[in-house]
């Protein structure tokens, strides 16, 4: 005679077929995006080592035609150049600024914070075009409209809002008792910060400074209203393809991605190493 609890034992859990068939038709779905969203990807590497004049896929034959091409054209080269200056000026910038905004919005404790914190995250929330046609309008006011550090600065006005994002997370799990202890102990406010906080968000300030730099040197439509005469790599594409469908696009497409992939990775490294990420 069989007991209760051996037919228990026997009997299939209730729903457990269900959510079997659940658990699979999620992970199908999850990989046909996936692979639906790396399509172009898987489409314009290969053409990148392309041997024909023009697109062609599957590629006829294999030649780096397209990446000479694209470091032998002065204009690339200079449009690269301008994009890593301004890459790197506007994550610095938007890392100082967005770092110490985001201190004081954690730290602080005095009226209107929370509209100041909104302040800052406006930009996530405009549209892009929104933003670009203001800054237009104020840069064409001061003078800068056209100008390499007004380039600069509107990149940092876009980039900030990631960082003070990261930074506000990232100030928020460090125990603020540990600077109160510091600051017992005898330590100035400025010894504390440098000696204490900075070693600790180090790797949040590296990520949100890298995710800084990837928006900047990928933007386009604040690029458009004020680079004046200034190209960009993103610029430059945008330009060649509405002339004619130039192959190396393909090439600075596969430099793109491998550039983003590595910095992703970075990203994830330093966001679990700081502990944004579990």
């Amino acid at each position: 005679m069989v007991s209760s609890r051996d037919a228990r034992r026997k009997a299939p859990a209730a729903g457990s077929w269900t959510d079997s068939v659940g658990s699979w038709a999620t992970t199908v779905v999850a990989v046909s995006v996936l692979l639906f969203l790396a399509l172009p990807i898987l489409v314009v590497i290969p053409m990148s080592f392309s041997s024909a004049e023009a697109l062609t896929f599957p590629p006829p034959g294999f030649s780096l035609r397209w990446y000479e091409s694209f470091f032998g054209d002065a204009r690339w080269l200079q449009a690269a150049r301008t994009s890593i200056i301004v890459a790197v000026a506007s994550s610095t910038l938007a890392a100082v600024f967005g770092s110490a905004a985001a201190y004081g919005l954690v730290r602080g404790n005095w009226f209107g914070r929370g509209a100041i914190e909104a302040n800052f995250l406006l930009p996530l929330i405009v549209p892009q075009v929104i933003t670009a046609l203001a800054l237009y309008m104020y840069f064409a006011r001061l003078g800068i409209l056209g100008t390499l550090p007004g380039l600069i600065m509107g990149h940092t006005v876009l980039g900030l809002p990631y960082v003070v994002l990261i930074m506000t997370v990232a100030i928020r799990s460090f125990d603020v008792r540990i600077e109160q202890v510091a600051l017992s102990l005898g330590s100035s406010w400025s010894r504390m910060f440098v000696s204490v906080v900075l070693p600790n968000l180090a790797p949040s300030l590296a990520a949100a400074w890298l995710f800084a730099f990837v928006i900047s040197f990928d933007e386009v439509i604040i690029t458009f209203f004020l680079a004046g005469a200034h190209e960009t790599i993103p610029k430059r594409m945008f330009n060649e393809l509405m002339l004619q469908v130039n192959p190396t696009i393909t090439a600075i497409a596969t430099l793109l991605i491998s550039i983003s992939i590595i910095t992703i990775s970075t990203l994830a490294l330093l966001a679990r190493r700081s502990g944004l990420l579990r």
